[in-house]
């Protein structure tokens, strides 16, 4: 939960305010940039060095599956909205909502946050050794010219000392120079032991300040939205919703899921970019209807708009085909990219209704 605090504090402190176009676009937006700028970054920057990267395919499915069934959620209460053909606006607290709209979405919700329990159950319990197992290695893609390059070096070096000292020495390369031992099924590098630097408490305490923090900074960010996009007259609030603010609230996503790519640790670089997308799908965004359903706040509902729901829905098609397999390369990296510009593009030009966006 920890990893999405921005998310769900912007949008709860978004919700109090009536800024329900923000808080669905907020949403919608970090779903799509850990799926398609965080994971393509994830799987570009990891395959630079390797033909391919496997990781395990029957987690990829487990959540290729759920995020079909988050993006399904979305669609059918925006689908019973577009058919019943009224032409009310939702996106707007001023407008009526459609009966039952209201219903299916809280209703839903109530399903999304039982499935979540359910994940948890078997990510954390019945199945928990698809989790935790070790990722499995990939071979490099130059470790022949790195190992030939690593005796050339050490060589010339020795030779060098030689010359240079007046009498023989060991000619056997020093173990700082020894190339990197090629890592595949049957041999490899063991991982070193990761220990934590600082202690519980301290995390603990850590974690509360800067919720805090970020609690007081989400609180001028919301005030200063409609002062942005009001008085300027290129930037929406369907740009700012789906493309900045998820750019910066995915900061912490982003660099931990390249890092560990790059380190050839591909379960926890998809853990954490679509595990990240699922808990917005299942927990936040479900959680925050729920909220506004005990505050009263009826305009907050599952109701999205078609565009939106359709580039989700292209983004989620495109990473199930792209994870189906458990392989991963660069090229991969770069469509998923490629496709959050292209969405990016579309989202600048976009316009956002007068009503919705709250601007007179």
């Amino acid at each position: 939960m920890s990893r999405n605090a921005v998310e769900l504090i912007v949008a709860i402190i978004a919700l109090f305010k009536g800024q329900y176009l923000i808080v669905q676009t907020s949403l919608l937006g970090s779903m799509l940039s850990n799926l398609l700028l965080v994971l393509g970054m994830a799987f570009f920057f990891g395959g630079i060095n390797r033909i391919e990267q496997a990781f395990n395919t029957t987690v990829a499915q487990t959540a290729a599956s759920l995020l079909f069934l988050a993006v399904s959620s979305l669609i059918i209460p925006t689908a019973f909205e577009a058919w019943a053909e009224t032409g009310t606006d939702k996106t707007s607290s001023d407008q009526p909502l459609v009966p039952g709209v209201l219903e299916v979405s809280r209703a839903t919700a109530v399903i999304l946050l039982l499935i979540y329990g359910a994940y948890l159950f078997f990510q954390l319990k019945s199945h928990v050794d698809l989790y935790t197992s070790p990722s499995q290695k990939n071979k490099s893609r130059f470790t022949e010219e790195q190992k030939n390059q690593w005796k050339q070096r050490a060589g010339v070096t020795k030779l060098k000392s030689v010359t240079h000292r007046g009498s023989p020495t060991d000619t056997s390369p020093p173990a700082s120079a020894a190339p990197q031992r090629e890592q595949n099924g049957e041999e490899g590098e063991e991982e070193e032991k990761e220990t934590p630097q600082i202690s519980m408490a301290v995390a603990i305490f850590t974690l509360c300040a800067s919720t805090v923090l970020v609690a007081l900074n989400a609180e001028f960010l919301v005030d200063s939205i409609n002062a942005v996009t009001c008085e300027s007259n290129g930037i929406s609030k369907t740009f700012v919703g789906l493309i900045l603010l998820p750019i910066v609230g995915n900061a912490a996503e982003h660099f931990t899921s390249v890092s560990v790519a790059i380190k050839d640790k591909m379960d926890l670089a998809i853990g954490v970019a679509v595990g990240s997308s699922l808990q917005i799908a299942l927990l936040v965004l479900p959680f925050v209807v729920v909220v506004g359903w005990i505050a009263g706040k009826d305009g907050m509902t599952l109701y999205f708009d078609g565009f939106q729901l359709a580039m989700l829905f292209v983004a989620i098609l495109l990473v199930n085909y792209l994870i189906a397999d458990g392989k991963s390369h660069w090229l991969e990296g770069l469509l998923l990219q490629m496709l959050y510009i292209i969405i990016a593009v579309a989202a600048w030009f976009y316009p956002t209704n007068s009503a919705a966006s709250g601007c007179t």
